[in-house]
């Protein structure tokens, strides 16, 4: 799992261009990407660097976000304290900014809460009621996985367990996304 989101000088080194809203902070996260671009630049990173990246499932965000089996049981990632940890309606000043500037998690992922919401790679769908271990999502549907919240959220929105939707084509500035190697 990517230890930050995908930067703006990242986007912009593989596509060639920058579509972010918030511009000029190369090491902001790149945002107003789709679900559909990302599947283009992942194309494209995996041509050029010749290994297997790729979005991460909702289960491995979600565990990543939580920290792993070390991981504790607070509200944010990383901590009960949201301001540790998170760019969000309260001390964004309503714009994301450069990765890595908050608290990480227990697995020195950062930015997990808040700043930008993440695509998955897993299609929008209820998960069966008993307990799973690295449950799969829906096969198929009309939206994709976000989670995480974003910089434009409150607090209640920006905690681990919310999850959300967006339809693959769609992109805003409250949604970006990292990465996941594959072996």
């Amino acid at each position: 799992m990517g230890k930050y989101e995908v930067t703006q000088a990242q986007w912009q080194k593989i596509i060639g261009a920058n579509p972010s809203n918030f511009k000029n902070c190369d090491n902001c996260p790149v945002e107003q990407v789709s679900w559909d671009d990302i599947k283009e630049f992942i194309k494209q990173l995996n041509l050029l660097s010749g290994r297997a990246y790729r979005l991460p499932t909702e289960a491995e965000w979600e565990y990543a976000a939580r920290g792993g089996a070390a991981g504790s049981t607070t509200k944010y990632a990383g901590s009960n304290n949201i301001d540790n940890v998170a760019w969000y309606t309260n001390n964004s000043g309503s714009k994301t900014h450069p990765v890595g500037q908050k608290k990480p998690n227990e697995l020195g992922l950062y930015d997990m809460s808040g700043n930008v919401w993440e695509w998955c790679g897993d299609w929008y769908g209820n998960y069966s009621s008993g307990s799973q271990a690295n449950p799969k999502g829906s096969p198929t549907g009309s939206y994709r996985v976000i989670r995480g919240g974003c910089w434009y959220n409150d607090t209640s929105i920006c905690m681990l367990a919310i999850r959300d939707k967006g339809s693959p084509g769609d992109n805003n500035s409250c949604v970006g996304f990292r990465l996941v190697l594959a072996p």
